[in-house]
């Protein structure tokens, strides 16, 4: 997608991109420069959280920041202009980009209603945020003048039919409902109006609880309507959550929001099948420690995870048919000949699950660099939409939590995804004695369609009994 555009000789304008792999939106989280700001090619001007990640976007050419069109905080649709930037300070100022020039001039401080030489539905100017084109920030829909037109000629002639005086024609603007295609395929299917539907969502969009409440019996009670929305402002834009005395709503967008459609979409999508054991793992502690003192390991991280990660892939080759997907539109089973091992991750924004991409061909050395730089970046919130995709098993450590066990559900479009729960010393029967030993519970979750009982508990049996016993990392490899 084409992310910027010459609108004269002078001013340049940057949109949007798509950073995610066809993402329609993202939230800007920071600008880095304000409007006079000095920027060069290639420059990181601000960052922007998709449904994926948090991603720094550069601009691609140098100049001055002239305007910032959307404050922190703010949600925007792929292809909108978030930037201008004048690329030939010195010129004179009639070059400056259409938005700007069509819209009203802005006094120092906005009057409570347009002047009466101003096109009437018209507002000021906000600094940085460009034209609010009314109170709601609805769009006018395509081919709409004439038809704009005729209502407000029958206005004025009702006016004048009434002894009225004249008064100069005014605009009427017709608008298209606001809803995202989903919403309105919803629309579509359940036969509602969306014109007839009152918005609830942000900005007049309207959302599929809307469109549910629109498509209930008559009796039901109908949704409040919404107050018209204040002029955008940046403390408006920031605003991120609702908080009264007894509760606080949290707006779900970014990370969360495709959290919350991804598991919705695993679970009722896959059967899923859960399987637990509980495994002595003292001698693989006992390997940890060792690895911890090894000069081939000095300089990364050595932990129970990185032994775990390398017993799942061992597993993983004893049983290949675990490394799975299934092709629901060409009614296939995709066998991965290679594994790029999810780790779930949990960060300020959310749970994500980053992945080493072809982690079977790694060494353990390598396999524990990984580790250690796929967990760093993503609790800087660093990691790219990249790096989240393409992901074939999956490991959650829910050990660190001091939780036992679960079960966990399944990153779209994987087969199996594998909870470690946490280490304890307890009492187990060793040798015939009861002796203290350090024991951990297991559960692999995995795709019914594709992965049998007797292939799911073939792949567990075989991780924990290399966490058992180590050794057949190298007798198994």
């Amino acid at each position: 997608m084409t992310t910027m555009t010459q609108t004269s000789a002078r001013f340049r304008e940057f949109k949007m991109p798509d950073v995610g792999e066809g993402l329609t939106e993202a939230e800007i989280l920071k600008w880095f420069v304000q409007p006079g700001d000095t920027v060069t090619d290639g420059q990181v001007v601000c960052e922007v959280e998709t449904a994926k990640a948090a991603v720094e976007l550069p601009i691609p050419f140098d100049g001055v920041v002239h305007e910032l069109r959307f404050g922190e905080g703010t949600t925007v649709d792929v292809g909108q202009v978030i930037i201008t930037v004048d690329v030939a300070p010195g010129t004179p100022e009639e070059a400056a980009p259409a938005p700007a020039a069509s819209a009203a001039p802005a006094a120092p401080e906005a009057p409570a209603a347009p002047a009466s030489d101003e096109p009437k539905g018209r507002t000021p100017v906000l600094v940085g945020y460009g034209v609010a084109e009314s109170s709601t920030k609805r769009r006018p829909r395509k081919g709409a003048a004439p038809e704009a037109a005729a209502v407000a000629a029958a206005v004025q002639a009702e006016l004048n039919g009434h002894g009225a005086p004249a008064a100069p024609e005014p605009e009427v603007p017709v608008t298209r409902p606001l809803a995202k295609p989903p919403v309105r395929k919803l629309a579509k299917d359940l036969g509602v109006d969306l014109a007839s539907v009152v918005p609830t969502g942000k900005d007049g969009i309207i959302t599929r609880e809307d469109v549910h409440a629109a498509a209930a019996p008559a009796q039901a009670a109908a949704p409040a309507p919404v107050p018209a929305a204040e002029p955008v402002t940046a403390a408006a834009d920031k605003a991120e959550a609702t908080v009264s005395a007894r509760e606080t709503r949290i707006p779900i967008k970014g990370v969360r929001k495709a959290i919350a459609q991804a598991m919705v979409g695993s679970a009722f999508t896959a059967p899923h099948v859960t399987e637990f054991v509980t495994v002595d793992v003292t001698r693989t502690m006992k390997l940890v420690a060792e690895l911890k003192e090894d000069k081939d390991m000095a300089g990364v991280r050595v932990n129970p995870l990185l032994i775990i990660a390398k017993a799942l892939l061992v597993a993983i080759k004893r049983n290949p048919g675990v490394n799975a997907a299934w092709d629901e539109a060409n009614q296939e089973i995709v066998q991965k000949h290679y594994v790029n091992l999810g780790i779930a991750a949990a960060t300020p924004r959310g749970l994500i699950v980053p992945n080493i991409k072809d982690a079977h061909d790694k060494t353990l050395p390598q396999l524990a660099e990984a580790l250690g730089e796929l967990v760093a970046t993503a609790r800087d919130g660093k990691t790219s939409p990249a790096a989240m995709a393409g992901g074939t098993v999956t490991i959650t450590n829910v050990g660190v939590f001091g939780v036992d066990t679960g079960t966990p559900i399944l990153n779209p479009g994987e087969s199996a995804i594998l909870a470690v729960g946490a280490i304890k010393l307890q009492p187990w029967v060793h040798k015939g004695k009861v002796k203290p030993r350090q024991v951990t519970t297991l559960a692999l979750s995995f795709d019914h369609r594709l992965v049998d009982g007797e292939l799911g508990s073939k792949v567990l049996a075989d991780v924990a009994a290399i966490l058992e016993q180590p050794k057949r990392l190298i007798t198994w490899a």
